[in-house]
């Protein structure tokens, strides 16, 4: 084992540019899947410290599973379990706040939320100490309009003792008078602003409810007793309601979970070309060392030696390249959050604290960086170590020679090919989803026999610009003479580039309707807008009364809202909106995937919902199913009607029913949205000075113009996409390493033959004209596959969409020239290093070298 140890490092350490080149490849996978999966865990635990220090430290907290209030009436079963000392029951809730709402500058442009803490003064005491300052007071029970705040908020907003503070309520602003001023806040998270819990439920339309119930056990119970008071306390609230630490913002963990499953999947695919470069590389390692490997052999090495040599060697790569990856992806994780952490301060005032990093992360990263390496070495070493002493010692057949029978692998391939071509022509999402993955793997399979054809297809092409020079046929001679090679590294571009188009087609497909989505809903004349968009259970909407006002209007038409309650079906978590199926329709609309507008009707016939595409998915069900929706009274059921969608909530399990079901089964009456439409020939000017005026009285909500707001969200999906073509672009710089790799390796490969070449008369230049067009007929071979396959990977991506929203597939154009600019770039790029390095190659030297 040392001598394969020792024979390996050798090896690498006297190749250095084939060795680092190989090594960045596994360093770029495991970079972006480690530096991405640390984001999510940190923000996680950002938002938790928030949470925790919004509850204070007790010993466990009582919630609705779908986060929702309920009645205070559970208080006094939890206080009726043995073991349980103290409870005390309270209402919190986010507000988000608008920009500038304390000022805007200094400190208190930073408070853009806070949490509105109510609850029973007396009971909240038995549980922790709230040490106000001199001069002040804690809350009483007889309070109204009274509020108790932390220095830190304090001094931020700029208010003292006695002074009034103003927050947004679903009635308007209120005024609240401080009273009494807590320390500093230390923990991370939303600034609190205490208020008695009658208070609480009236800035926020939550009359006779709570959504907390915090309790402390008996003093020195140890850890067995704690455990039995625990299971007690769950046994006497049911299963609906979660005990431990409070459920917040599950939506929002829901669609970072989303965004870090695909940054994730796009770490894979890097690795996956990671290991193509590494195959590759050995590959032509055996073929290059072949004498080398037949005189070990004639000196008694065995075919364990050689085998186990070439796998240490692909060990030692993949080690060195997981622990800089991992290095490296920390930098990547450390600097995203670094960069993101300014917005969530202003917008969520959430600070985050240093990288979270699991420890099971680190192990599969290496595991993958290493598996990745030694599985892509596997069959090269293991034809290396079949080389007999003799065979090896010959002079060498041409590649070409021997791979022109097509192979079992190009068979496979072409059946793949041909399977996914009929799960095309079959138009059924089920076969026609994975089959875009396997068209790439068929395209991999069968490339090795279409690098000639292609190579003499192109090689026209090169040719003709190189003609002066007199090197296009050489070019083309060398890729053909080394198909297995040339196939490798074409698939390597493919994949790459695949990405780049399949994304061009969601981008192309999804502007072909979105914009026509959005005009329908949210093409009214005013917009209300919340601060948190589907998010909606941090928000504080409004009472009746600002859609009485605003009907008062001179020329008001229909005014339509949404309502918010949250829910769970079948454990999942799901948003449910409550709207007036006569306004709705009018002023907005929903996209049908399966019904029509009738769907609207049935809302009013008992307790009937419309769902979308994410809600079916994830609770099993189909149109005309009945499932049940956990609400503070237990389980109630609801028929579906339709499967709809709209712009605001896609991505989050959605359900919409009547309001007045909504009040009925939720309690829920606050309006958290508002869209509202001017009667025919109005005088918009007018009211549009009403409407603003009314708006100025609930801060919480932005007032828009529905094109105002339709120019905005377009804007934000002009700059999504172009992000997204960044993104799937950095996917591609692999497919640079590989060709570069490959074309350092070629000029090794052949210092001999580039030699002669020279010693015939031709010029530096020429030599490196002919590295540089083997690079272009390399690139141009991968970007026709790249092209192909990135055609059927989108159109498989689109149709995986559609499911969920209704879209279409559109041609990729722009996908298509940026891969086509990407690959040639690549090709001609990756050309520089190899091209000097082969027009720099001393002729003595290069005849010598063996």
């Amino acid at each position: 084992m040392n001598l394969q140890l020792t024979l390996a490092w050798r090896y690498l350490s006297g190749r250095k540019l084939r060795t680092f080149l190989t090594t960045l490849a596994i360093i770029f996978g495991v970079l972006v899947i480690f530096g991405m999966n640390i984001i999510l865990p940190t923000m996680i635990s950002a938002l938790q410290a928030n949470v925790q220090g919004m509850a204070g430290v007790v010993d466990f907290s009582v919630t609705l599973a779908s986060g929702e209030s309920f009645s205070p009436d559970l208080a006094k079963t939890i206080q009726g379990v043995d073991g349980v000392r103290a409870v005390s029951s309270s209402l919190i809730r986010t507000v988000n706040l608008p920009a500038g709402f304390f000022g805007g500058s200094g400190q208190a442009a930073t408070v853009t939320a806070v949490n509105l803490v109510g609850l029973e003064p007396d009971a909240a005491r038995t549980l922790r100490a709230y040490p106000v300052s001199a001069g002040g007071r804690f809350l009483e029970s007889t309070d109204a309009a009274s509020t108790v705040i932390s220095q830190s908020l304090a001094d931020k907003i700029g208010i003292h003792l006695g002074d009034s503070l103003s927050l947004p309520s679903v009635n308007g602003v209120v005024d609240l008078t401080v009273v009494g001023i807590l320390p500093p806040r230390t923990t991370p998270g939303n600034e609190e602003i205490l208020v008695t819990l009658p208070q609480a439920q009236l800035m926020t339309d939550e009359s006779g409810r709570i959504n907390t119930i915090d309790a402390n056990i008996e003093t020195g119970a140890d850890a067995a007793r704690r455990t039995e008071i625990l299971q007690a306390v769950e046994t006497a609230v049911g299963s609906g309601y979660h005990v431990g630490s409070l459920m917040a913002n599950t939506d929002m963990f829901a669609v970072m979970q989303l965004g870090q499953a695909i940054l994730g999947l796009f770490g894979v695919l890097a690795l996956f070309m990671g290991g193509f470069i590494i195959f590759n590389t050995f590959r032509t390692i055996v073929a290059e060392r072949r004498r080398d490997i037949g005189m070990l052999r004639a000196l008694g090495a065995t075919r364990g030696t050689i085998l186990g040599m070439i796998l240490f060697e692909g060990l030692l790569q993949g080690i060195i390249g997981s622990v800089l990856g991992l290095a490296f992806g920390w930098l990547l994780g450390a600097g995203l959050l670094k960069l993101i952490s300014p917005m969530l301060t202003k917008f969520l005032n959430i600070t985050l604290g240093n990288p979270v990093v699991d420890p099971a992360l680190i192990v599969i990263c290496i595991l993958m960086g290493v598996s990745t390496t030694l599985l892509a070495g596997l069959i090269p070493a293991r034809n290396a170590s079949r080389v007999m002493p003799l065979e090896a010692l010959r002079p060498a057949a041409a590649e070409a020679g021997i791979i022109r029978k097509i192979g079992i692998g190009s068979i496979i391939g072409i059946v793949i090919v041909a399977l996914t071509g009929l799960a095309l022509f079959s138009g059924r999402e089920v076969l026609i989803i994975p089959s875009g993955f396997l068209f790439l793997i068929g395209l991999v399979l069968i490339a090795p026999i279409l690098v000639r054809p292609f190579a003499g297809l192109f090689g026209v092409l090169v040719g003709w610009i190189y003609a002066r020079r007199g090197i296009g046929q050489l070019a083309q001679g060398n890729l053909v003479r080394q198909p297995g090679r040339t196939a490798v590294t074409a698939s390597s571009t493919m994949l790459g580039l695949a990405v780049i188009v399949a994304a061009g087609g969601m981008v192309a497909s999804l502007s072909v309707v979105m914009y026509d989505v959005m005009r329908k809903s949210l093409g009214s004349d005013y917009l209300f807008i919340p601060p948190s968009i589907s998010v909606w259970n941090t928000n504080v909407g409004a009472g009746s009364g600002l859609v009485e006002r605003l009907r008062n209007v001179d020329g008001a038409g229909d005014i339509s809202t949404f309502r918010f309650a949250g829910t769970k079906v079948n454990g999942i978590g799901v948003s449910l909106l409550g709207i007036d199926p006569e306004t709705f329709p009018r002023v907005s609309g929903l996209y049908f995937l399966q019904g029509d507008d009738s769907a609207y009707r049935e809302l009013t016939r008992g307790r009937v919902m419309i769902v979308n595409s994410s809600f079916l998915t994830s609770a099993g069900a189909k149109v005309g199913d009945t499932v049940d929706l956990l609400t503070a009274n237990g389980p109630v059921p609801y028929r579906i009607a339709a499967v709809a969608t709209d712009l605001l909530n896609v991505k989050v399990n959605t359900a919409f029913l009547s309001q007045a079901n909504l009040q009925a089964d939720f309690g829920k009456t606050e309006d958290v949205f508002l869209q509202m439409n001017l009667a025919p020939g109005a005088d918009s000017s007018a009211a549009d000075a009403q409407i603003k005026a009314i708006a100025a009285d609930y801060p919480q909500f932005q007032l828009l113009s529905g094109r105002a707001y339709y120019d905005t969200m377009k804007a934000q999906f002009e700059a999504a996409f172009s992000a997204m073509y960044a993104l799937f672009g950095l996917l591609a710089f692999p497919s640079f390493i590989a060709m570069l790799n490959t074309l350092a390796i070629g000029v090794i490969e052949r210092t001999r033959e580039i030699g002669m070449i020279r010693a015939v008369g031709a010029t530096r230049g020429q030599v490196g004209a002919m590295v540089t067009a083997e690079a272009l007929l390399l690139a141009a071979i991968g970007t026709v596959f790249g092209v192909a396959g990135g055609m059927y990977l989108g159109y498989t991506f689109v149709s995986a969409m559609a499911m969920v929203f209704p879209v279409g597939y559109a041609i990729p154009t722009t996908g298509i020239a940026a891969a086509v600019v990407f690959g040639l770039l690549f090709g001609v790029l990756a050309a520089v290093i190899p091209a000097r390095q082969a027009a720099r190659l001393d002729i003595i030297q290069a005849l010598h070298y063996e």
